[in-house]
């Protein structure tokens, strides 16, 4: 089971922009799929640093004070019409500081942080932004990157949860988690297991198929206690010689969340290296998480 932190429950990052507004519907859900509550906060930024020597005005910082209010406002309102068939509990919290060390601050008492990531289409999702590529590399706990982009789904709420397993500590992590959501969800679990090596494709067919079958041992060893502990999942299995990448990114196509971990070893199998996470958590249409080690 992924562990339980303190008060805080489910954190949302909010700015009132569309994207934000998706990442509130999706924590609220989430918070009440959990039974914790939600907070959701409202960072505003300092001015500019030209503008540090600058006596600033009290009527404009009570206006960003204001709006940044109005905005939080309007994510509770959010937060309520996503649960309206079961009410949480949401707090709000208004911060004048740098937005990502905030957010990472408040990431050490909570469960999951959660944010918003413009979809750009396929050429142009390369980038996370700097508050959320900030926050899957620097949370204390796992991150949540939500996409304003449409399902491509028919019945997204049946589509299964897709995992990376490559048998690192973060690789743990991630699969307990997306054990944890699957069962939640009552759908099927995807564990993908990906390996390449350098020369795959050219190897003898029976060296190949010996490394294959590694591949599905090592799967097989990494999914054997977490299937004991959760009956109910279903687990459809995945092993293929394929970047990481590519292959989680093709599997979450037709998934409702996809969970990779933030980091791990590289050589062989390498599934979990810093730029695997960062790559499905920019490009992935459907929700990511990202599971951080504390």
């Amino acid at each position: 089971m992924p562990t339980t932190r303190t008060h805080h429950g489910i954190i949302v990052g909010v700015d009132g922009s569309a994207p934000s507004k998706v990442a509130v519907d999706w924590a609220a859900r989430e918070a009440s799929m959990r039974g914790v509550p939600l907070t959701v906060v409202h960072v505003i930024p300092p001015l500019l640093d030209w503008m540090s020597e600058v006596q600033i005005p009290d009527e404009l910082e009570d206006l960003r004070q204001r709006d940044g209010q109005q905005i939080l406002s309007a994510a509770r309102q959010t937060a309520e019409a996503a649960t309206k068939s079961k009410s949480i509990e949401i707090h709000e919290e208004l911060s004048s500081s740098n937005v990502l060390s905030t957010l990472i601050d408040f990431s050490k008492s909570s469960e999951l942080v959660v944010v918003g990531c413009r979809g750009l289409g396929a050429i142009g999702r390369r980038l996370l932004g700097s508050v959320s590529s900030g926050l899957v590399h620097h949370a204390h706990c796992p991150v949540a990157v939500i996409h304003d982009e449409d399902p491509l789904m028919p019945h997204p709420s049946e589509a299964p949860v897709v995992v990376g397993i490559d048998g690192s500590p973060a690789s743990e992590s991630a699969t307990a988690i997306a054990f944890d959501e699957a069962s939640r969800r009552g759908v099927q679990l995807i564990a993908v297991h990906a390996w390449i090596y350098f020369s795959a494709y050219e190897l003898p067919c029976l060296q190949r198929a010996e490394l294959e079958e590694q591949a599905n041992e090592t799967l097989a060893g990494r999914l054997a206690g977490w299937q004991e502990r959760y009956p109910d999942v279903d687990v459809r299995r995945v092993v293929v010689c394929d970047r990481a990448a590519h292959q989680l990114l093709e599997q979450s196509e037709s998934a409702q969340l996809t969970v990779v971990g933030s980091h791990g070893r590289g050589g062989f199998a390498g599934m979990m290296l810093g730029s695997v996470s960062s790559a499905v958590a920019a490009s992935a249409r459907m929700p990511v998480i990202v599971a951080r080690r504390s």
